[in-house]
């Protein structure tokens, strides 16, 4: 039995004081009202409905039953209306997490098409190249860059970051361009990424024709922060390996030159990641959907 579709007949016929016209109401068959309300009345193992040839009334346990379940009824059937239109226009305050340069050059630019889409959605981002607990600290999905192993946790794919290595003219002039990844580790200085928290550098590995290399190399300066990466870079403090997404404006302009362009390395996945409870929530649904966009649309992010 559809227990639903059962008290939403037993109540219509109330109603509207006839089956026929409950049946028409609901666009149903007057039979599979009749066997709803049947069905019904054999679960509660009572009589809610007298029926006679002319008329319908509640028996007095279907007066009682129709007093609390059509209330019921109500909140259920509102409940559901406000979904619909949360659906549709959900509103309401969004936590965000991601590193630093994804926000400032890629989603935040972005950000007056999502706004015009969603005006009653408040975003609030937090920024840094530090992972954030979406538990402890209430984020609601966070932007993560590399392979995401925690099985408790939901990660959608929205794309992949290409790589690309670069210098500023005025570096590559006094030190020339390298020819081989190899030449990296004994001419060159570099501009290297570590992660927070751990330390640890982002690894260098280039391909070609079935060549790999892994660069070491010395660096000046290391940094945990994507923008800050490319700040080094454009000072002309060495060669920077980093997603073309970062780089691409400032090599259109000459800012920088890449190096090495036929070798590449692996890319790196994007992922939007978010706890199974907030699943449900429509403001990360329409949020996660429009960064998968974003990504399919933007170069050098997939």
């Amino acid at each position: 039995m559809d227990y639903f579709a059962s008290v939403r007949a037993f109540t219509r016929v109330v109603e509207s004081g006839s089956f026929v016209k409950a049946a028409a109401s609901l666009d149903l068959p007057r039979n599979t009202l009749t066997k709803q309300v049947q069905a019904l009345e054999a679960h509660l193992r009572t009589k809610l409905l007298n029926r006679t040839t002319r008329r319908v009334s509640m028996t007095n346990d279907g007066a009682a039953y129709y007093e609390r379940m059509s209330r019921i009824m109500e909140e259920w059937e509102e409940v559901e209306s406000e979904l619909a239109h949360a659906q549709a226009s959900p509103r309401g305050r969004l936590r965000v997490d991601m590193a630093s340069a994804t926000a400032t050059q890629l989603v935040i630019p972005a950000l007056p098409a999502f706004h015009a889409r969603y005006p009653d959605v408040q975003l609030d981002i937090g920024v840094s190249d530090r992972p954030a607990d979406l538990i402890s600290e209430r984020v609601d999905c966070v932007v993560r860059a590399g392979k995401v192993t925690d099985p408790s946790l939901i990660a959608r794919h929205v794309g992949d970051l290409p790589f690309v290595a670069c210098a500023t003219p005025d570096y590559l002039k006094k030190h020339g361009k390298p020819s081989h990844p190899g030449d990296l580790d004994d001419n060159y200085m570099l501009v290297r990424y570590f992660f927070s928290g751990s330390g640890r550098q982002l690894p260098i590995e280039l391909a070609r024709d079935g060549e790999r290399v892994t660069v070491k190399g010395r660096h000046f300066i290391a940094v945990n922060d994507g923008n800050a990466l490319l700040a080094a870079a454009l000072a002309g403090l060495g060669i920077a390996h980093m997603p073309a997404f970062i780089v691409q404006s400032h090599i259109d302009a000459g800012r920088l030159i890449p190096v090495l362009v036929d070798w590449t390395a692996d890319v790196i996945p994007i992922s939007i990641v978010y706890s199974p409870n907030r699943h449900l929530s429509t403001r990360v649904r329409v949020f996660v959907d429009w960064m998968v966009e974003l990504f399919r649309a933007r170069p050098h992010t997939s």
